[in-house]
């Protein structure tokens, strides 16, 4: 059996502590009347939706290309990324008009110290697996990780922010103060669902990889000892954890079909093992410079012919008859 991947099993770990957050503060809510605890469980409740379809935009981008999708199942989560800041901006909104609701009727908070309690301990989990999913996303090179440590790292603030305001509540008495801080975190996980729609249409709309990327590629392509003559129209994209890439290189032209397809077989391994998730396509083209005009006369080949040459074993002498 087939053991899951560092991805998978970070994404069925954010499903369940999304599970036991949201039931947690969903039962404290209820029972304090605590707006700002309500907001915060109904923002759990969402990540749970958000880690299911994490969960299964992973193990669906996890599958190798086939003839319906030559170029793999990459963005399978892109697609859950963008999901996900759309769920997150409903959940800012729905949580922004229940809070002016409850300004303008009133409502009376019982039990603020479950409550405080229940935020401070949801902080703690919150700091933890944010951590994980975000060390996995840097590993794994994934968005949707990346996206679901978002969400639990805005648990951290936005809790923590709770927190100080039900203290305050319990020990001042000022309850328009819980929706107010609730109209703060709505506000707060919008700007971050934005965050998120920008994210994910880099991927949907082929923006170029970075360029401390495209870098690295170009010096792999320069350092390449064999028989270049250069290269040209490098360009790069994402599709999820997948960065694809193709150029241009330019061999000498009296090398064998073998022979070039030899050299671009070989860097592109070298990229794909140097840059994470790499998918590297080559093109070959023949050397047209007037310079260049015979194997024999190629400065590449005749490099070439001599890194050989020194390589050979130096003959014996003949025994003296």
């Amino acid at each position: 059996m087939q053991q899951p991947t560092a991805k998978i099993r970070a994404a069925r770990l954010s499903i369940v502590t999304a599970t036991v957050l949201a039931v947690v503060k969903l039962a404290t809510g209820l029972m304090t009347g605590s707006m700002a605890v309500l907001s915060s469980a109904i923002d759990s409740t969402l990540d749970i939706l958000m880690s299911g379809v994490n969960f299964l935009a992973i193990r669906q981008a996890e599958q190798p290309a086939d003839e319906s999708h030559p170029f793999g199942h990459g963005k399978y989560e892109t697609l859950a990324t963008l999901i996900q800041s759309l769920v997150i901006a409903a959940s800012g909104l729905w949580i922004i008009v229940e809070a002016v609701r409850r300004l303008l009727q009133g409502v009376t908070l019982t039990r603020l110290g479950e409550g405080i309690g229940v935020l401070i301990f949801s902080t703690v989990v919150s700091i933890f697996i944010s951590r994980y999913l975000r060390r996995v996303a840097r590993q794994t090179d994934s968005s949707a990780l990346q996206a679901d440590s978002l969400h639990f790292a805005m648990d951290v603030y936005t809790n923590a922010a709770l927190v100080v305001g039900l203290v305050a509540i319990k020990f001042v008495a000022i309850p328009w103060l819980d929706p107010v801080l609730s109209i703060l975190v709505a506000l707060y996980i919008l700007f971050e669902a934005v965050r998120l729609v920008r994210y994910g249409l880099r991927d949907v709309l082929d923006e170029e990889l970075p360029s401390a990327v495209r870098a690295e590629v170009e010096r792999l392509i320069q350092a390449h000892e064999g028989d270049i003559g250069g290269f040209h129209s490098l360009r790069t994209r994402r599709a999820g954890s997948q960065k694809i890439m193709d150029f241009h290189l330019t061999v000498c032209k009296h090398l064998s079909v073998e022979g070039a397809h030899a050299i671009a077989d070989h860097l592109e391994k070298r990229i794909e093992e140097d840059i994470r998730g790499a998918d590297v396509t080559i093109h070959i083209e023949p050397c047209r410079s007037a310079e260049c005009p015979g194997r024999q006369n190629c400065p590449a080949e005749k490099a070439r012919l001599g890194r050989e040459e020194d390589k050979r074993p130096p003959h014996s002498a003949s025994p003296s008859s």
